[in-house]
């Protein structure tokens, strides 16, 4: 015997809609562009927050954003032929730096 009912879950591939959104954009003299991202696999990708603390956590104080609905965001990105919108990421790759992070012929500190 189940012990589960599962007439009552939700498909996981049917989300529930995310609501406003505070989504990145690049400021250009014609007005703001939106920001594409890609997964960790590669695939672009729209990226909205609930929260503008969220998207300050995730991308620093001095990005600008605009607020959208879920449905503007995606009609936005669909002509451009992306169907991902990732909700609140956390994770980030660091920052790009000028210089070179790892040098492979340095001689290894001592700790």
């Amino acid at each position: 015997m189940c012990l589960f009912s599962y007439a009552e879950d939700p498909d996981p591939d049917e989300q529930a809609p995310a609501g406003p959104l505070f989504v990145p954009v690049r400021t250009q003299a014609a007005g703001p562009v939106l920001r594409v991202f890609r997964t960790p696999l590669g695939e672009r990708t729209a990226v909205g927050f609930s929260r503008r603390d969220l998207l300050t956590a995730t991308l620093g104080a001095g990005q600008p954003a605009i607020p959208l609905a879920e449905a503007a965001l995606r009609a936005l990105t669909e002509p451009l032929g992306i169907d991902r919108l990732v909700v609140d990421p956390v994770l980030t790759a660091p920052a790009v730096t000028t210089g070179p992070a790892y040098v492979a012929d340095a001689p290894a500190r001592a700790l």
